[in-house]
């Protein structure tokens, strides 16, 4: 082994890998587990070991370590003597400044940034086949691990243990709070998912609901669920890209769905909410977000999870929303809800692994395991977050004051919602 040396060398400075090549030699780098601040918190950098199956995962981790990492994982070339794949993630986040300090992964950093664009490049026609590589795997995969509200999205935690459960009602009453809906309103739910935000509000706010989703798959289950909530005359799923619709609603509301949007089409986006945007009406923008400036889409999680996907800096969102004329009335970060959802949905997928190996098999099952895992990590320690964006036509939209919020999610909760 000659090329990894160089660069973990100088990388694993707190905890401990262990590397065990294909002919049996052991390779270790770092002084052994250690407590270590991290994002305000005391983090264990773990202890872990890992065996190459060939010799050629050498080079494609010097090259490309995210993506060789988790193709390796996948395709069992890589496995664990001691630790786990979330074990290994930590350890690499803890100390992921210093693998950027080497030159080779500099430069292909450098690269991915000025490619960035083409990869985000998400025209009519193109954005949804992008999103349906995610959204149309069977529900029945997805109804393994979410919770009955198959709410695939970050909950709102007024605590660590509140449970999945509660945390998703209470973003629903939360969004519904925020939006201040009034029964008979025309909502607009852009990227509905299987559709229970639009069941809630038409249950709740007694709102008629136009779905938008590109994921026929999506789209069929949701119609059910609507159905069976005894909603399915107040609410419409559409099968369209959101550049597609015309009409006017009093309220808009998008949730994990600007993240499919692409850089270069803030401003379409955007821009279109206002077109649809009553001129009293207000719209909800909830999307993950980096808290440093702009960035990429890691190579994995483009290639396998998120095509054409990206969670924008703030300064790329409100440098295309101020062009529209929308008025920003408020912004709302969760910064650690989303890892206390993800825990959750990763503790529910591990104990349904084996249903999901019979399901979609063994490589699927670890590429997914990856996929929580290093979102988890992200959200924890990384730089990712949730911010929620008021917008409106005019600077009296929204209420001066937060207060109307708490009142309305009290109201919510009493009437059972």
């Amino acid at each position: 082994m000659l090329l990894l040396p160089r660069l973990l060398k100088g990388f694993v400075r707190q905890g401990r890998l262990t590397v065990v090549t294909p002919d049996g030699k052991r390779h270790v780098f770092g002084p052994g587990p250690a407590e270590m601040p991290f994002a305000g918190v005391v983090k264990t950098a773990p202890s872990v070991t890992v065996r190459f199956r060939d010799d050629r995962i050498e080079r494609e981790l010097f090259l490309n370590p995210e993506l060789a990492l988790a193709e390796g994982y996948m395709d069992q070339r890589i496995e664990f003597e001691e630790g786990t794949i979330h074990d290994l993630l930590t350890l690499f986040w803890l100390q992921r400044k210093e693998l950027r300090k080497h030159p080779l992964q500099k430069a292909i950093r450098q690269l991915r940034f000025r490619i960035r664009r083409w990869r985000m490049h998400n025209p009519l026609g193109v954005a949804g086949k992008k999103v349906k590589h995610h959204y149309d795997i069977p529900t029945a995969f997805y109804r393994l691990w979410l919770d009955e509200t198959m709410t695939y999205s970050c909950g709102y935690w007024h605590a660590p243990d509140v449970g999945l459960e509660a945390a998703q009602q209470a973003k629903l009453r939360h969004l519904a709070a925020k939006l201040r809906i009034e029964p008979g309103m025309r909502v607009l739910d852009i990227g509905s998912g299987w559709g229970e935000l639009a069941i809630y509000l038409a249950r709740a706010c007694g709102a008629r609901v136009t779905g938008l989703n590109v994921s026929p798959e999506q789209m069929a289950a949701a119609r059910k669920r609507a159905e069976a909530a005894g909603v399915g005359d107040a609410v419409t799923f559409v099968n369209k890209d959101y550049r597609e619709l015309g009409g006017s609603f009093d309220r808009i509301v998008s949730v994990g769905m600007m993240e499919h949007v692409g850089v270069a089409h803030y401003g379409e986006y955007f821009g279109k909410i206002r077109e649809l945007l009553t001129p009293d009406g207000i719209a909800l923008v909830h999307c993950i977000g980096r808290a440093g400036p702009p960035g990429f889409t890691g190579p994995f999680f483009d290639k396998y999870i998120f095509p054409g996907g990206y969670a924008p800096a703030l300064s790329e969102v409100f440098a295309a929303q101020e062009q529209t004329g929308l008025w920003a009335s408020d912004c709302e970060f969760w910064r650690r809800h989303y890892h206390w959802t993800l825990e959750a949905w990763r503790g529910r997928f591990m104990a349904k692994r084996d249903e999901v190996v019979a399901m979609m098999g063994e490589r699927f099952a670890r590429m997914w395991e990856f996929y929580l895992c290093a979102c988890s990590i992200s959200f924890d320690i990384g730089g990712d977050m949730v911010f929620q964006l008021l917008l409106g036509q005019h600077k009296s939209a929204v209420p001066v004051i937060r207060d109307y919020v708490t009142q309305d999610e009290k109201a919510l909760a009493a009437k059972g919602f």
